[in-house]
């Protein structure tokens, strides 16, 4: 948490405030405490218009930020800014990253070896066929489970993440504290278990019709492949395909018969460039995932030391030389040479050669 979260709540529950008139505030201010204080000129000076400037003036009175945390603490809610080291990477380099996140549960734990899986909300027996042996391998191999926790391929995808011993999360087009009142309540406490919830919309916020959408690119942003399982010609499943292309990430699609209502929009997804995928195999393969369990198991019996802590808080997917390591770390190019010796070793990292490294996966 930094110090300005609380404030980002404020703002949130204000509504009218998505990511670019975060970071509005957060340029024109030198903090969003700052920012909450302002008045309605200066709002306006900071990229705001005039409506929503008055909006923020008159309904602030209303709302204390500090009873609105104490009400996230009270439902064991955490908020994380895009600022806040811990956001997601992956998710921090998709479209229009939230500006706040709210989680219950553990997500970043939840976030090794992530596969966002989505379809329709009326799975037929082929469709929970393939989850079984698709989405089971893959949890079954070491793979976390994202979904959106609706009905039909979602739910089914998160069930069986956790029924084969996997990670899962949920993320949510409404306010954390919304799954109390809901049927899906007791699936919702099962990921909260097993897992967590996300969602970028305060506390006391209902599910919209308008937020489906944008909850889609939540669920594609924070995994770097999205296999779509089952989708009509115009499922809102296909939405959080499309972002998942336009982001050059890996989209697998499980084809179906072309009279197949349901396999219209899978099928489509395949022409368009979509990978067709028929074993969680073939998955593993694409996204180089072979020895995730076994990559998992060394890294839990082999604590990390600080050094490693942090070499590995700068490497991903992307080759990254070891003088830009011991730059960004700033840790001198002995110890990170010894250190990330050790990690190979470890299993950690992998080293591509000529100096350059990524996370092993």
């Amino acid at each position: 948490m930094t110090d300005d979260t609380k404030y980002y709540n404020a703002f949130n529950l204000i509504g009218e405030i998505g990511p670019i008139k975060f970071k509005r505030l957060s340029f024109y201010f030198k903090n969003l405490e700052n920012a909450w204080r302002g008045n309605t000129r200066e709002l306006e000076q900071s990229g705001l218009d005039k409506v929503l400037s008055e909006k923020i003036t008159s309904l602030r009175p209303t709302i204390s930020p500090d009873k609105e945390w104490e009400k996230l603490i009270k439902e064991q809610i955490t908020a994380i800014t895009i600022n806040d080291k811990n956001y997601p990477k992956l998710l921090k380099e998709s479209y229009s990253p939230p500006a706040i996140l709210y989680i219950k549960g553990r997500l970043t734990e939840s976030l090794n070896f992530p596969l966002a899986v989505v379809g329709s909300r009326k799975i037929s027996s082929y469709g929970a066929q393939a989850i079984s042996d698709i989405v089971g391998g893959l949890a079954r191999s070491g793979i976390s489970i994202i979904s959106g926790m609706a009905y039909g391929v979602d739910s089914a995808a998160h069930e069986t993440a956790m029924a084969n011993g996997a990670k899962t999360i949920a993320v949510l087009a409404s306010g954390l504290d919304s799954y109390n009142l809901s049927p899906r309540k007791q699936i919702a406490e099962k990921i909260i278990a097993n897992g967590a919830l996300v969602s970028e919309y305060p506390f006391g916020k209902p599910a919209l019709k308008h937020q489906f959408p944008l909850r889609n690119r939540i669920i594609s942003g924070l995994a770097p492949a999205v296999l779509v399982i089952e989708a009509a010609e115009k499922s809102g499943a296909l939405i959080t395909a499309k972002l998942a292309l336009d982001a050059n990430r890996d989209v697998f699609a499980v084809p179906g018969g072309i009279y197949w209502p349901n396999s219209r929009g899978t099928n489509n997804l395949i022409k368009q460039g979509a990978k067709a995928i028929t074993s969680c195999q073939e998955i593993l393969d694409e996204l180089n995932l072979t020895k995730v369990k076994e990559y998992t198991i060394n890294r839990s019996i082999v604590s990390a030391s600080p050094e490693e802590e942090t070499i590995l808080s700068f490497l991903g997917a992307e080759p990254l030389h070891i003088d830009a390591i011991a730059q960004k770390a700033k840790i001198d190019a002995g110890k990170i040479s010894g250190a990330l010796t050790l990690m190979e070793m470890k299993g950690m990292v992998k080293n591509l050669g000529s100096g350059n490294y990524i996370i092993a996966r």
